[in-house]
């Protein structure tokens, strides 16, 4: 999952996640990758319109959102 993370981050795409949370809570979040450091990677999540950590390993699924799917005409 690192790989993908690190590679739609360096491209700059936003993508989609499906997140398991501490709580062991299951989300879907459309994010921006800010940067990935160590385990951890921070985005902004268009879901709480705020800036989030996120533990790379709690990432279920990475499913980047190229121009059309984001709105860009």
């Amino acid at each position: 999952m690192r790989n993908e993370l690190v590679k739609y981050y360096k491209q700059g795409w936003m993508v989609d996640l499906i997140y398991l949370s501490k709580p062991g809570e299951i989300s879907k979040r459309k994010v921006k990758i800010i940067k990935i450091q160590g385990d951890l990677f921070q985005a902004y999540c268009f879901k709480q319109n705020a800036k989030r950590m996120f533990l790379i390993d709690s990432v279920l699924a990475i499913n980047p959102l190229f121009p059309k799917e984001r709105g860009a005409v």
